[in-house]
């Protein structure tokens, strides 16, 4: 009498022949001797795996709890059943280990900032293995990072120092531009004011040389039409006005002595006196 066992897809059969093992069944049909033989079905599915939270320390002493899960899938079902007495905690144990030494040559803000990199790492370093338990891990991830309660307050303080800090550095930045920018509006003010007192300078210098020259202008043009007026006037005319220029003196009790020839060139001076006069009005 005959036993038959159906092995599924994606699964295998291990039989024990007295409880030794003796051969193994693919999917399918197949036929085995009861009581003599025994069959085990170990399944070949990609499988995910959650580790505990595993703890580590990192190489600047910081402490930090790091989840991770994982995918396998059992590649030696012969090695996986008989090899270990459980090969998912052994495999279990090796990542762990790797990732604390990962972790161990890391700084904390490298841990916090390349979880990319430690995957990489973990895969390099556990590579296959096949023949340690029959296991291979197609994928790790690393879930949350959590550093310690003590650490995580040292660095919220940190954080909250630096924001401070920049706030600091940010309004000390402000008042030195408002500083620069009322110095600058100053310094403008005082140049454009001193600029307009010169401009107004130079006006007034200019209206008084321009009137300067003007007066000028008009006391030369009084004097060349004076000469003009002196060189046209009769002698005639100037001996009567030195007739009676004398004769003004006489009145005044004054007593002028003076040659006969020279007594035109009084005539002259009373002539001159006059234009000057009329000249003034």
């Amino acid at each position: 009498m005959l036993g038959i066992k159906i092995v599924q897809q994606n699964n295998v059969g291990l039989v024990t022949f007295l409880g030794k093992y003796a051969r193994q069944f693919e999917s399918g049909l197949h036929f085995y001797i009861p009581f003599f033989e025994r069959v085990k079905t170990v399944s070949l599915q990609s499988q995910p795996l959650a580790l505990p939270v595993q703890t580590g320390i990192t190489r600047d002493n910081a402490s930090i709890s790091i989840q991770v899960t994982l995918n396998y899938r059992i590649t030696n079902a012969e090695r996986y059943t008989f090899g270990n007495s459980n090969s998912i905690q052994s495999m279990a144990y090796q990542v762990s280990g790797t990732l604390r030494d990962i972790i161990g040559s890391m700084d904390l803000d490298d841990v916090l900032n390349s979880t990319d990199k430690i995957n990489t790492k973990l895969m390099q370093n556990i590579g296959d293995l096949t023949n340690t338990y029959g296991i291979m891990i197609e994928r790790v991830q690393i879930g949350d990072l959590t550093p310690s309660k003590g650490v995580s307050e040292a660095m919220e303080n940190q954080i909250t120092a630096s924001k401070n800090k920049q706030a600091t550095i940010s309004e000390a930045q402000g008042n030195a531009e408002q500083i620069r920018l009322n110095t600058e509006a100053k310094n403008a003010a005082k140049i454009a004011t001193a600029k307009a007192d010169k401009q107004q300078t130079e006006i007034h210098a200019d209206a008084a040389a321009y009137a300067t020259k003007v007066q000028a202008e008009a006391d030369q043009y009084r004097i060349e039409q004076l000469q003009a007026a002196l060189a046209n006037i009769d002698q005639k005319y100037l001996n009567a006005q030195s007739i009676d220029a004398l004769k003004a003196a006489g009145e005044q009790g004054n007593l002028i002595i003076v040659p006969n020839n020279d007594n035109a060139d009084y005539g002259q001076l009373a002539t001159f006196s006059k234009l000057l006069h009329k000249s003034d009005q």
